[in-house]
């Protein structure tokens, strides 16, 4: 893999919204260049890139492909990525391997929202952009608006470097900007004087000495300018445009001569380490510095097991070698380096910066780790990669015995592939949930359970994990005396239950001054409970009264008004009896599992709901049915932010119960136009007029 110097490599991936032929022209761009003799198709099922059954079954592409290539002279590492957002955390990955994403656009359609959001993306990932629209054969496109749009949607540095001759049935050239030669070809659209002025511009903007010479009226060269643009790339001043079409092969050439020219190579952009102490140090792209590669993908291969994608980001390795894994500071032993071409894979003796390669059968390794050459002092490694969080969830079981045998290893290889999907044991419903980024994703996960791992399973709504409290104060005593020959069971009880105020810091709260007798006290955090110990005069043995709060901390699991965990609740226990004989632990927990559940119903018990934070983009026009959508959810609209391309933002807070399905209605609502992301805020009451409502199912399910 190692037979060209770094900075012949160029490391891009492919990105944009779904359906603009992505997969397409990767097929194409392998054919061109003599990788393949047949030219692969997503239609038939035969494209090189697509090669999961679900892919080739729903014809999209569901997860990152790496392929590679030679053109004039440089070796091409492409990362074909999903284009619909339900996948959007395999483009994660494949930003953190490259140095220029290529963003391809529908001519026909213009800009899509995933490609905003991969556009962000890649911004974030401090990467150079470039974009490209395909399908330029299509009739009734508007090149000036297809200018207008791009440059609204990504900034003013979106500069053309070639123009269409013609679009629609007439799209039948381009005409090249950087080496350019009068006049035009006829019926070249644009401007191509004043567009090749502005992409000059561009590129001297990022160099001082150019942009003099520029000033000064001097001619610059097509060979300088060329040797320029990446700079310019580099530095954020350009953002190249394109025009091609897959189909009828206009332009391909040019793309692909673009990508070798004009793409950055591993030594353009400089990347970061950092230490245990939070310090930055730069990393040194060179062959002959210490090695340094992140993983950036897993995949689990039906033959081969488990597959690590990594890049070199600095040195070299050979097969045969140990690392260090960061994460964990345990050596790696790496036996064998794969250099992978779609879903084939074949062994290399070596690896080195700027390569993108996989290692077969190393268990402990996980996206975002970073592997270094020894166990470096500082504790150096990579940025984590940052990947979307899931927004819907669906409860899962097996649908048999045998199914049940297998399920947790197969949910679990699904999470070690897709770092948007998670599988969550939620104690309080007793429900294993599997969460992703919407139902088409879940149900791909679903078909990969049964055609990979042969589990077929039952899934269904989640529960919404209500919690209970109090609105009130109670106190009261209970006695447990149980006597039926033999040893018995004797304790008395008396609790004070009241609300915990939230955001108290519990060491200012739980003084003598504000509890008698105050001896100890148990804060939990995540419940916003606080157990008090007010005993006096051993009225309760010392060894007895863990029991009693081990009652009531399992009384508070189960729930006293719905099943549901209680939380926002101090329980004090201030005075009791026990007998010499008859008490024991048992005897106090009883005890004070039931003295907390008669108190709890005294206190005026209320029902709580998880409120998420949803933060929704969606097109400007939009707004008003989202808006009045998310009051009819009893919804609370926080702030809205105006986005690039006619989009917005919406930040709100809605109760989880309110938006289970609520991809469904964002869809129905913007045309498949809108994302949203969501996390878990807080809980608050349920209004009066629903509590009795809630509790009731609730209560009905629990039967």
């Amino acid at each position: 893999m190692n037979d060209y110097k770094v900075n012949d490599v160029r490391n891009v991936a492919l990105v944009g919204h779904g359906a603009v032929g992505k997969t397409t022209v990767a097929d194409l761009l392998l054919f061109q260049s003599g990788v393949t003799p047949r030219l692969g198709s997503v239609d038939d099922g035969t494209s090189l890139l697509d090669t999961d059954e679900e892919e080739i079954n729903h014809r999209i592409s569901i997860a990152s492909t790496l392929v590679h290539f030679d053109h004039a002279g440089h070796h091409i590492n492409l990362i074909d990525t999903p284009g619909y957002p339900d996948f959007i955390g395999q483009v994660s990955g494949a930003l953190r391997a490259v140095e220029t994403a290529l963003i391809l656009l529908n001519a026909g359609h213009g800009v899509e929202i995933n490609a905003l959001r991969v556009s962000r993306m890649s911004q974030e990932a401090g990467i150079a952009r470039m974009i490209v629209f395909n399908k330029c054969d299509t009739e009734n496109i508007d090149y000036d608006s297809l200018i207008e749009s791009v440059r609204e949607t990504f900034g003013s540095h979106c500069v053309p470097i070639n123009l269409p001759v013609g679009l629609g049935a007439d799209f039948k050239a381009v005409c090249d900007l950087v080496n350019y030669s009068e006049p035009p070809p006829a019926g070249t659209l644009g401007d191509p004087e004043s567009t090749r002025q502005s992409l000059i511009e561009a590129i001297v903007e990022s160099n001082e000495g150019l942009l003099e010479r520029f000033f000064e009226g001097e001619e610059l060269s097509a060979a300088e300018l060329s040797a320029n643009i990446p700079k310019a790339m580099a530095a954020g001043t350009l953002i190249p445009v394109l025009f091609m079409s897959a189909k009828t092969g206009v332009g391909v050439s040019e793309f692909m001569d673009a990508m070798s020219n004009y793409t950055l190579c591993p030594q353009d952009i400089q990347r970061m380490e950092e230490t245990r102490d939070g310090r930055s140090v730069m990393i040194d792209p060179s062959p002959d510095q210490p090695f340094v590669a992140q993983v950036i993908k897993t995949r689990i291969d039906p033959f081969i097991s488990k597959m690590s994608y990594l890049r070199v980001f600095s040195g070299k390795l050979d097969k045969d070698s140990s690392v260090v894994n960061v994460r964990t500071g345990k050596p790696v032993r790496i036996n064998q380096l794969l250099d992978v071409q779609g879903g084939k894979q074949e062994p290399v003796d070596s690896v080195s910066v700027g390569d993108i390669f996989a290692v077969a059968k190393v268990d402990d390794l996980q996206p975002g780790d970073t592997l270094t050459a020894d166990a470096n002092g500082d504790g150096l490694s990579l940025p984590e990669i940052k990947y979307p969080h899931p927004v819907v969830g669906l409860a899962v079981e097996p649908k048999s015995q045998n199914d049940q045998q297998k399920i947790s290893g197969a949910l679990h290889k699904l999470e070690e592939e897709d770092q948007t999907f998670h599988v969550v044991h939620d104690e309080e419903t007793h429900e294993m949930v599997m969460q992703g980024m919407s139902e088409l994703h879940l149900k791909i996960m679903e078909e990969k359970l049964l055609h990979r791992d042969k589990v077929e399973v039952i899934t269904h709504q989640p529960k919404v994990p209500y919690r209970e409290t109090i609105m009130g104060t109670a106190e009261g005593s209970y006695r447990h005396k149980k006597q039926s020959g033999g040893a018995g069971q004797f304790a008395e009880v008396h609790l004070r239950v009241s609300p915990m105020p939230a955001e108290v810091d519990p060491e200012a709260y739980f003084t003598k001054e504000n509890f008698d007798h105050l001896r100890t006290y148990h804060y939990d955090p995540e419940l916003n409970f606080a157990f008090v110990d007010r005993i006096s005069g051993g009225s309760i043995p010392n060894q007895f009264i863990p029991a009693v709060e081990k009652g009531v901390r399992e009384r508070m699991k189960q729930g006293v008004i719905s099943g549901c965990q209680v939380q926002d609740l101090v329980c004090e226990v201030f005075f009791g009896k026990d007998h010499p004989v008859d008490s024991n632990e048992t005897a106090f927990k009883i005890a004070g599992s039931k003295c907390f559940s008669e108190l709890f119903e005294k206190a005026r018990p209320a029902l709580m709901e998880p409120i998420v934070k949803i933060e929704i983009l969606i097109p400007e026009e939009c707004v008003g049915d989202i808006s009045s959508d998310l009051s009819s959810r009893r919804g609370r609209m926080e702030g809205m932010q105006v986005s690039q391309g006619g989009y917005e933002i919406i930040q709100a807070r809605v109760p989880l119960a309110e938006i289970m399905t609520y991809a469904r209605t964002l869809s129905s609502l913007t045309g498949g136009r809108g994302t949203y992301d969501i996390e878990l805020s807080h809980y608050e009451m349920i209004p009066p007029n629903e509590q009795s409502k809630v509790i009731e199912i609730l209560n009905k399910a629990s039967e």
